[in-house]
């Protein structure tokens, strides 16, 4: 069972990257790094490949809709060839706010163009002459899409060093989350709760798995949350509270609240509701206090060894194969120790 982490900027870029190669060294397996509207993702990874020596090294995530899907297959060869092959591609849709906000794209068929995607990045990886004749997607560019009609089909000119990048999508909807089980190599789901996942995602992960190339390795999915191993840690799970109510109470439009709508499918439909409600209005703090204790603890892995080892049990059962975990504490060197005693409970499970 993997361990990976998303990298932070909050204390600055090069002191998280210094942090990431301590925690390569306790034991981190993968390094998500974000975009969202922020700095670029590739530039940090390129850094990240000239510092470290085995972690994997992730884009957590890049929109599809930002780049092409040849530069984005391009960009994760490159990446691959600056790591010795330690790159993996994370992709996924965002939404309208960023998207049609900040890059001026129209927010479009999400499971189409990523499905396009995914098939444009692996014949490039290939090195085939690029011919893509997609819905959202056409290389070349004929002229009844638009084009001049001299377009030519190329082929990269670098031999990247494999030929299959890993390739992880993030996914929510079900018909994104079976798109992802029939094609992708990981799946980076939000809110997973181990008790409730089977119930919302089973149907959806069963579908795409029957579609699934036999060649190709299991489906990896990530999922964790936060990270406090020791006694009285407990009170560290109130930190997922503000992201918590952000999500299940604003992320989009009151109607169209995924993270809400699965809150509810986990038994907490009333809370959902309040929570919704309280943060609408303005009341965060208030949102923040309706989340229930009992979610914050099965949703995390903090408090004393026995009850982590419960959960990564529960995470594993539930078809979790991989952690996706955020580490708790003042330091790095807290951080860091955190890292250390989680690799030692994953490495005896």
């Amino acid at each position: 069972m993997r361990i990976s982490t998303l990298m932070s900027y909050a204390g600055g870029f090069r002191e998280a990257a210094r942090e990431v190669v301590a925690l390569e060294k306790a034991g981190l397996d993968l390094v998500w790094v974000p975009e969202a509207y922020s700095f670029d993702a590739p530039s940090a990874m390129g850094y990240l490949a000239a510092l470290t020596e085995r972690v994997t090294i992730a884009s957590g995530i890049l929109p599809v809709y930002s780049r092409t899907p040849t530069l984005l297959a391009m960009t994760a060869a490159g990446i691959d060839y600056l790591s010795d092959g330690r790159a993996m591609l994370g992709i996924g849709a965002s939404g309208p706010q960023v998207i049609e906000g900040f890059h001026g794209v129209p927010y479009q068929a999400p499971v189409g163009r990523i499905r396009e995607t995914i098939e444009i990045c692996r014949k490039v990886w290939r090195r085939e002459r690029l011919e893509h004749d997609g819905k959202h997607y056409q290389m070349p560019l004929s002229k009844e899409r638009g084009g001049s009609g001299l377009g030519k089909a190329l082929k990269i000119i670098n031999h990247p060093v494999r030929d299959e990048i890993p390739l992880t999508v993030a996914a929510l909807g079900p018909a994104s989350v079976a798109m992802t089980a029939e094609l992708a190599d990981g799946w980076l789901p939000a809110f997973y709760l181990a008790e409730g996942a089977h119930k919302i995602w089973g149907d959806a992960l069963a579908k795409g798995a029957a579609k699934r190339d036999p060649n190709r390795a299991p489906l990896e999915v990530f999922a964790g949350g936060g990270v406090a191993i020791g006694s009285g840690m407990e009170s560290l799970r109130d930190r997922a509270r503000p992201q918590t109510a952000l999500y299940v109470g604003g992320m989009g439009a009151k109607e169209k609240n995924f993270y809400n709508q699965v809150f509810r499918q986990y038994g907490y439909e009333d809370e959902a509701e309040t929570i919704q409600e309280l943060y609408l209005a303005g009341k965060k703090k208030e949102a923040e206090a309706a989340i229930p204790d009992d979610y914050l603890a099965r949703s995390s892995l903090i408090g004393d060894p026995g009850f982590v080892r419960e959960r990564l049990h529960a995470l594993r059962e539930s078809g979790v194969n991989a952690l996706n975990v955020s580490f708790f504490g003042d330091t790095t060197e807290e951080r860091v120790r955190q890292c250390e005693q989680l690799r030692e409970l994953v490495d005896t499970l």
